[in-house]
């Protein structure tokens, strides 16, 4: 179950890259089934709060609730993402890596989210050469 979800995050994240844009991706799961899928759509949308799981989320549409879905997420979440899944209660968050990124761990176990880290290689190599070849897109993603 979880394979899947994941797989769905990741070949969303290749979507993303595939299209020019920045390669983050997630899945919403409930009972192992995927919801919906998204990706990061700043650059294809010129919509600054399009980042993965936001996406996943939008494309999920309303549900009564979060408190049994997970969310699978290519990378760890930024505080804007993070902020989301506390707001929506998601009680589980599976990352890929957080190697290139650290996220926002300390403020998603506070408030009871268990998050879980794969560290995926092909998400690490992913990113790694997305920042070493996109530096300035990368720094603009993450407000840096």
């Amino acid at each position: 179950m979880t394979h899947t979800a994941f797989e769905a995050a990741f070949q969303a994240a290749q979507k993303s890259l595939g299209e020019g844009g920045i390669p983050i991706g997630a899945a919403l799961a409930r009972d192992g089934e995927v919801i919906a899928a998204g990706h990061n759509e700043r650059v294809q949308h010129g919509d600054p709060i399009a980042h993965g799981e936001m996406s996943a989320l939008r494309a999920a549409g309303r549900q009564r609730n979060y408190r049994n879905t997970v969310l699978y997420t290519t990378l760890a979440p930024c505080a804007m993402c993070t902020g989301t899944i506390i707001q929506f209660k998601i009680p589980k968050v599976v990352v890929g890596e957080a190697r290139t990124f650290p996220g926002e761990f300390d403020l998603l176990r506070s408030r009871g989210v268990e998050v879980v880290v794969l560290d995926d290689q092909r998400c690490v190599e992913m990113m790694q050469a997305f920042q070493r070849d996109n530096a300035e897109l990368w720094a603009e993603d993450i407000a840096e």
